[in-house]
């Protein structure tokens, strides 16, 4: 009989287990895609995905086993697939079908170069994320809301989306231990208006300080390793960290005719106070991969994304502006080697704009600025914050996402940027001329 309870109670027990978050598709290449998950106790998953033009034709990966070490999270790569291609998938929890809310699909890039113009497509791109936990909160009015944002976004359909850190709020409980981490990066992930957003579209994401650690944290937080670890598991982008940067999370990916080059901002920062030795935000080993990147890119668009505002002068805050050296190296070295095409992608300040920087050579830079999602905006920017580089029209002092898309002829391509509010109203739009982006003399 004891032997009969213990079935029935571990059978009883599997019935129980369920996803907590996901799925959400990560990183997307012509022959692979990446799928991740994350389940509310031990269970074995799998996916079974078939090419919508061939359905009867049904593959599955090899079964994953979550576990507490891995916050029982999951990372599927699914290769040998077919460019351009559109698969519909199904989770399988403990050998039974998971059942969705929403269908499942992915799409492969497709193989345009040679063949065809080169391919339209939209992207979002926000940060500063913070989804209440009052346990944990400071005391008062709640900083998070308007997580309708994440629906509005979904109906957006866009082609993926990028996360330009403070997607996370680690909070004091959670800092300084693997455990707080990790129940930080799942509260925030779990939270139910994300999940149809998370499955709609590839997501790409780098950090920033609070998901690196404390506020304003550096290269001396002692504990990065564990939060690098956390962003590993919870994000499945291409790389964490380039050979010749390994520490942090910088990586890379392209889409289209643009590339994405997305940078590490805390593991190699001094400290805002230190007034000795080496003062650098990015370090040299990482810049110096940037540049040569860059320099190999043939996109028209080289998308630089980093947590902190590239090109807005005020100090006094966590722009580049406060390590004068590294950031005046990187503009000389762009326009010294004739690298065209550049666009920061900045979060952190919360609030979006756009800055506008003319090189000596004519060449325009961009710095486009999205912040925040759901934590508290800076209402106060537009007296507090005098960025002479600024755009003014598209300041916005709100919970806003912005929208960006790519088109138009391959020798006339166009970058339009649209904000939209937590509720999808559109706010203001902008466009750039990638002409305007490369050496006028």
């Amino acid at each position: 009989m004891r032997w009969v309870s213990l079935l029935v109670f571990t059978y009883l027990s599997a019935q129980k287990v369920r996803l907590r978050a996901g799925p959400m598709l990560g990183y997307t290449q012509m022959r692979e895609v990446s799928i991740w998950l994350q389940t509310t106790a031990p269970a074995t998953v799998q996916v079974a995905y078939a090419d919508t033009a061939q359905p009867a034709k049904v593959y599955r990966t090899s079964s994953i086993r979550t576990d507490s070490l891995m916050a029982y999270t999951a990372h599927f790569r699914i290769g040998y697939l077919e460019p351009g291609r559109v698969y519909r998938y199904t989770i399988f929890l403990n050998g039974k079908p998971y059942p969705l809310p929403y269908p499942t699909y992915f799409r492969t890039l497709p193989q345009w170069r040679w063949r065809n113009p080169p391919p339209d497509f939209r992207f979002v791109i926000g940060s500063c994320a913070y989804i209440n936990d009052s346990l944990y909160d400071r005391p008062g009015e709640p900083y998070g809301s308007g997580y309708e944002i994440f629906s509005s976004i979904t109906a957006q359909k866009p082609d993926f989306m990028l996360w330009l850190g403070d997607n996370v709020y680690l909070r004091e409980a959670d800092w300084n231990s693997r455990s707080g981490i990790l129940y930080r990066y799942t509260h925030t992930r779990s939270l139910p208006q994300l999940q149809p957003l998370l499955a709609a579209c590839p997501h790409y994401a780098i950090w920033d300080d609070h998901d690196f650690g404390p506020n304003d944290s550096d290269r001396g937080f002692w504990a990065r390793h564990l939060t690098r670890e956390a962003f590993t598991l919870f994000w499945a982008n291409p790389s964490y960290g380039v050979s010749s940067a390994p520490e942090g999370i910088t990586t890379f990916f392209e889409w289209g005719d643009a590339d994405f080059f997305l940078l590490d901002n805390r593991t190699y920062r001094a400290p805002n106070k230190r007034t000795t030795g080496t003062r650098t935000m990015l370090g040299t080993s990482q810049l110096e991969w940037l540049l040569d990147a860059l320099k190999s890119s043939r996109a028209t668009f080289k998308f630089v994304a980093c947590g902190s505002q590239i090109l807005n002068p005020s100090v006094g805050y966590e722009n580049f502006i406060n390590f004068p050296e590294e950031r005046d190296l990187l503009l000389k070295r762009i326009e010294e080697e004739g690298i065209s095409g550049v666009v920061f992608l900045t979060g952190d300040r919360h609030y979006s704009e756009i800055s506008v920087y003319t090189l000596s050579n004519g060449q325009k830079i961009y710095d486009i600025t999205a912040s925040p999602l759901t934590a508290g905006p800076f209402t106060a920017a537009a007296e507090r914050d005098r960025n002479p580089l600024r755009i003014p029209e598209t300041l916005t002092p709100q919970r806003n996402f912005l929208l960006l898309s790519i088109s138009g002829p391959e020798k006339d391509r166009q970058l339009k940027v649209a904000a939209f509010s937590t509720s999808g109203e559109r706010l203001w739009e902008y466009t750039i001329l990638a002409r305007d982006l490369r050496p006028r003399r």
